[in-house]
């Protein structure tokens, strides 16, 4: 992603971004937002307007499927909370 050479306010988690400015990085600005972040665009000051990604639809999880795929695995031997202790212990992560 390109770096924006524009000056942007950041005020509580949010970007800011006058007008002027947003209409002249507005591909910048897509990009940003594609990856995840939110921009307020104020005119004189006043935010005016809020760029944010669209919802993506979530894909329904196929319950039975899910459960037949898991049913087939083996039984994992130790807790998860051991295998963590292990992988640390020996600096293998």
């Amino acid at each position: 992603m390109r770096y924006m050479t524009i000056y942007m306010v950041r005020k509580h988690g949010m970007n800011e971004i006058n007008l002027v400015d947003a209409k002249a990085h507005l591909s910048e600005l897509v990009d940003r937002v594609e990856a995840g972040d939110s921009i307020d665009i104020t005119r004189r000051g006043k935010p005016v307007a809020r760029l944010t990604a669209v919802a993506k639809p979530r894909k329904p999880i196929d319950v039975a499927l899910l459960r037949s795929l898991t049913a087939v695995m083996p039984a994992q031997s130790e807790s998860a909370a051991d295998l963590v202790r292990s992988m640390r212990d020996s600096d293998r992560y």
